[in-house]
């Protein structure tokens, strides 16, 4: 399974911000929508990614307060990202060894998409899913052992 097949799956919806927005904004926009990430865009290209870990970072080191702070000086300047064409088993590798929880996707220098830990997760249980159905089928439809295969008598 390819990143293009969870992003089919997953739907167009993509959210993104401006290195000079406010954290308050940004989270404001994160609540009501319920995601936990936004790309972070500047002159139609990826220049970071802001996620709920930031967003808390930054209100930790403002006593609390987002009040002045901007998305860029919260932002992870250098998200992981992915393109189309990455397999889902590079995907968990790089999420898993880098405690990434989001990866922008990016295919001929424009975003895609987001890809998120629980999306991997989702596919990899609805792939297992399938796949214990698949073969629960080809157990059941199992030929019986009282079932006698015998050649056809010849002449």
């Amino acid at each position: 399974m390819k990143v293009r097949d969870i992003l089919r799956l997953k739907g167009g919806a993509l959210f993104t911000i401006t290195p000079e927005d406010s954290l308050q904004q940004a989270a404001q926009i994160m609540s009501e929508h319920d995601i936990g990430s936004l790309v972070v865009m500047a002159h139609e290209r990826v220049v970071g990614i802001l996620t709920f870990r930031e967003v808390i970072q930054a209100s930790v080191k403002n006593g609390g307060s987002l009040v002045g702070v901007s998305v860029y000086r919260a932002m992870d300047p250098g998200p992981l990202i992915c393109t189309l064409e990455t397999e889902m088993d590079e995907v968990r590798r790089m999420m898993l060894n880098h405690h990434a929880r989001y990866l922008p996707v990016i295919d001929r220098q424009e975003l895609q998409g987001v890809v998120s830990f629980y999306d991997v997760a989702k596919a990899v249980v609805d792939s297992q899913n399938f796949e214990n159905r698949m073969l629960k089928a080809y157990i059941r439809d199992w030929p019986d052992e009282d079932t006698k295969h015998t050649e056809p008598n010849l002449p």
